[in-house]
């Protein structure tokens, strides 16, 4: 699925070798440029899927992009049973899709295998992946999102505050924070003030985490 108006995108290698993306009309990039595999794993799977003691978790992300995140979690789930929803307004080109090198540089058995699938999921429905690992792409505007099912973790991945304020509001986390379940948890890149205080407005404990390579700084915030 492409929109006619998804924006153009350039490919790009951060600095640990895997592809990024960039948004000129934004200017902004998918990931950090330090490194986009490493940011992945720090934000989202070390502060997120594995601080989850759930052994069958609900994750919403926010920002399918090119489906790293996806991907990792499948890859470092363990035993986890997972259903996967990500919402992404424009999904990527099956052209740009294959000339991402994630597969090649985490050279890791299945990786290949399953960021093919990943990307040939039918959207707007749940795909089973494995037995333990099915997925739901959502072609939808956060703004208009939502939440279907209670989510035990989010990964909150949208493009920065400063180039999408509209997707960083108390309103959006209100919304998200509703949908999750005691004990889950919410991390995200950013650590800028604003949305420090629009999480906190929902009423979940926000903690300030050490960020990846290039970022001092990161947020998780827990559903009390």
């Amino acid at each position: 699925m492409q929109s006619q108006n998804s924006p153009k995108v350039e490919l790009k290698t951060s600095k640990d070798g895997s592809s990024t993306l960039y948004r000129p009309d934004l200017d902004e990039h998918y990931h950090s440029i330090h490194g986009a595999i490493q940011e992945s794993m720090h934000v989202f799977i070390r502060a997120g899927l594995l601080a989850h003691e759930g052994n069958t978790i609900n994750i919403l992300e926010v920002g399918f992009g090119t489906g790293l995140n996806a991907l990792l979690t499948m890859l470092h789930k363990g035993n986890k049973k997972v259903f996967y929803q990500t919402i992404e307004r424009y999904p990527l080109e099956a052209t740009i899709v294959k000339s991402i090198n994630y597969p090649k540089v985490l050279n890791i058995p299945l990786a290949n295998e399953y960021f093919k699938q990943l990307h040939e999921a039918p959207w707007n429905k749940d795909v089973q992946i494995t037995p333990t690992f099915t997925i739901h792409k959502e072609a939808s505007d956060l703004v208009l999102f939502t939440p279907q099912k209670p989510y035990d973790i989010v990964y909150f991945d949208a493009f920065g505050p400063d180039k999408q304020p509209e997707l960083w509001t108390p309103e959006i986390f209100r919304k998200i924070s509703e949908s999750i379940n005691a004990g889950g948890i919410l991390v995200t890149y950013s650590c800028k003030g604003t949305v420090k205080r629009a999480i906190k407005a929902t009423g979940m404990k926000i903690e300030k985490i050490p960020g990846p390579p290039g970022k001092r700084e990161m947020l998780r915030a827990t559903k009390i």
